[in-house]
């Protein structure tokens, strides 16, 4: 056979490392094989990767079930490469060491162990604690109001007046029928000191006059509901009725609100139920005011609405500077899980593994410095960027915070600020 330059320079180097590997130390000989051989496994594995890839893209199974138990085998595979894999690195590592590794630079913090909370978010919105509407007890026409809104006014103060003037001529007419009666009765109680007349006339003359003497007390009382007080003392929120405009008895003629002391209400679901207790803590948001306040639960409903399947919770507040007003919207903060003494970190740090196993990187000491162990963990409940870390730490860790994600187990790192 002829060989072309191309295979005789192949030849004459595999004779030159032949020649050469003669004149080494048989130990170093075998050192310098198994260096090559376990470079040649390396290679051989990720072109097995590559075939496999290539053969995977030829026979994709499109049924469902088919790509899951494909999934399934190839998952499998994988983590068996990467023991192998790992395995390789190690021994290659072991017998031509690296001569300066480089250390990638991280931070990290201190685990610490301290109380846990979660809070539920549920809107809410103001209501006066006081909120009434003063109304007159008898209909007509309102002859004087001076009040308007934003008015303050105490109680038992004048609101408005409402014109009686069918009262009076209601009264005169009872007064001239009631000196009627009264003649008839005393002519008739006469006559019958003296036997005369029948007992039923008597009787009659006497009933009409007392009749006509209670119907005259009664509309005299009517005509005491002239005038209209305000029922407690607060802030003219609203005037219905303006003078000279006709009210009718029980309609509201102005709407009195107390801002001293409002209540915030919130619908709760009912999985909540046992999470709240009347006189528990609890923090109010109002967003319009960018104001914070603390405040304790003042009543639980007792019923579950059935439309939305809520139950009403109110908390009590004062407001003293009078910025809360009716209708304003809120958030109540409500605490529905509490740990004590647990174990927390960032949610950023926790990473997952195609398992499915959560890990984080812990700092400790190796033969050349610090190294980043890969720890696995178990966590529990989250809240406002924080996990709780049930299983896999102990309290006195540091934990690596920037640079974890592209960390491996046992890699050499350099602390930084």
């Amino acid at each position: 056979h002829k060989y072309t330059s191309t295979q005789e320079e192949k030849i004459k180097t595999n004779n030159v490392n032949t020649s050469a590997n003669e004149h080494l130390p048989a130990a170093g000989r075998r050192g310098h094989s198994k260096k090559n051989n376990m470079k040649n496994i390396l290679f051989i594995l990720l072109g097995i990767i590559i075939f496999g890839a290539c053969q995977q893209e030829e026979g994709y199974p499109k049924e469902l079930e088919a790509q899951k138990t494909l999934l399934k085998e190839k998952k499998k595979e994988m983590r068996e490469m990467n023991k192998l894999i790992a395995k390789l690195e190690a021994d290659i590592e072991k017998v031509e060491p690296s001569k300066e590794k480089p250390r990638k630079k991280v931070t990290a913090i201190e685990v610490k162990r301290e109380d846990f909370e979660r809070f539920v978010d549920i809107q809410a919105t103001v209501e006066a604690e006081d909120m009434v509407a003063a109304s007159s007890e008898m209909g007509g026409r309102v002859i004087r109001m001076k009040l308007e809104e934003g008015d303050y006014v105490k109680k038992g103060s004048l609101v408005a007046t409402i014109d009686m003037e069918s009262v009076d001529k209601q009264i005169a007419e009872i007064e001239k029928s009631l000196e009627l009666a009264k003649e008839v009765f005393e002519r008739q109680d006469r006559l019958w000191k003296q036997n005369i007349g029948s007992e039923i006339q008597y009787l009659q003359a006497k009933n009409n006059k007392e009749r006509l003497e209670k119907s005259l007390e009664t509309v005299r009382f009517q005509q005491t509901k002239a005038n209209v007080y305000a029922p407690i003392s607060g802030v003219v929120d609203m005037v219905m009725v303006n003078a000279g405009e006709m009210t009718s008895p029980g309609m509201p003629i102005v709407q009195l609100l107390d801002l001293r002391k409002v209540k915030v209400v919130a619908n709760l679901p009912e999985t909540y139920l046992g999470t709240i207790d009347k006189g528990e803590k609890v923090t109010i948001k109002f967003p319009a005011l960018d104001m914070e306040k603390q405040g304790r639960v003042s009543l639980i409903g007792r019923s579950i609405n059935p439309a939305n399947r809520t139950f009403k919770v109110e908390v009590e507040m004062r407001n003293s500077d009078k910025l809360l007003k009716p209708n304003l919207l809120a958030s109540m903060m409500i605490r529905d899980f509490s740990a004590d003494n647990a174990i927390t970190l960032p949610l950023e740090l926790v990473q997952q593994e195609v398992s499915g196993k959560n890990y984080i990187y812990v700092v400790t000491d190796g033969e050349n410095g610090k190294i980043a162990k890969k720890t696995y963990v178990k966590t529990g409940e989250a809240y406002d960027g924080n996990i709780i870390i049930k299983e896999g730490l102990t309290g006195d860790e540091q934990v690596v915070m920037d640079g974890a994600r592209g960390l491996t187990d046992g890699a050499l790192i350099e602390l930084s600020k």
